[in-house]
This record gives structure tokens, C-alpha cells and sequence, in this order.
């Protein structure tokens, strides 16, 4: 499972909780809805903050992959010249 889905089954969870915590607690529904609603932004925030440091960590795993491919890349065309070169000379001394 991804961690954004485990983040949003979390969140999810959370909110259902407090939601009927707060209806059936014994308080009036103004001050109820207050606190729904505070606590829903609590939780929207918290989210964007997850989802935001998780689109920090997959830039810089992309960052590193394009690096290494292009390390990579760089090895195998100094391994084909290399071979070109050897082929070369090879062929010159036929």
C-alpha cells in the first residue's frame, strides 16, 4: 500500500471518529459544528502537509534516478567507445 493511501485511510478514520464523537456528545449543536469544523481544518492540514512532503520525497527520488540514469548512460558510452575505438584498431591493422 502507498503511503498517501495509508495517510488518507488515517485521515479518514479520524474524521468519521470525531464526527461521532461529536454528535453524540452532550453539547449543543453549535458548539458541536464549531468543533467539527475546526477540527476538520486541523485535519485538511495535516493532510496537505503529508501530501506536500511526500511530493518532496518523490521529486528527489526522481532527482536521483535521473542521475544515476544518466551516470549510467555516461559508463556505457565510454564503454562503447572504448569498444569502437579497439574495433578500430583492429581493423587497421587487417
Amino acid at each position: 500500500m502507498s503511503a498517501n493511501k495509508i495517510i488518507l485511510g488515517i485521515v479518514t478514520a479520524a474524521v468519521a471518529g470525531v464526527v461521532i464523537g461529536l454528535i453524540v456528545a452532550p453539547e449543543d449543536s453549535k458548539k458541536t459544528i464549531r468543533k467539527l469544523k475546526k477540527k476538520t481544518n486541523s485535519l485538511a492540514n495535516d493532510l496537505i502537509t503529508a501530501l506536500e512532503k511526500s511530493k518532496a520525497k518523490a521529486a528527489d527520488a526522481a532527482g536521483e534516478l535521473k542521475a544515476e540514469g544518466k551516470a549510467y548512460a555516461s559508463d556505457v558510452a565510454d564503454k562503447a567507445e572504448t569498444y569502437v575505438d579497439s574495433a578500430r584498431e583492429q581493423v587497421g591493422n587487417l
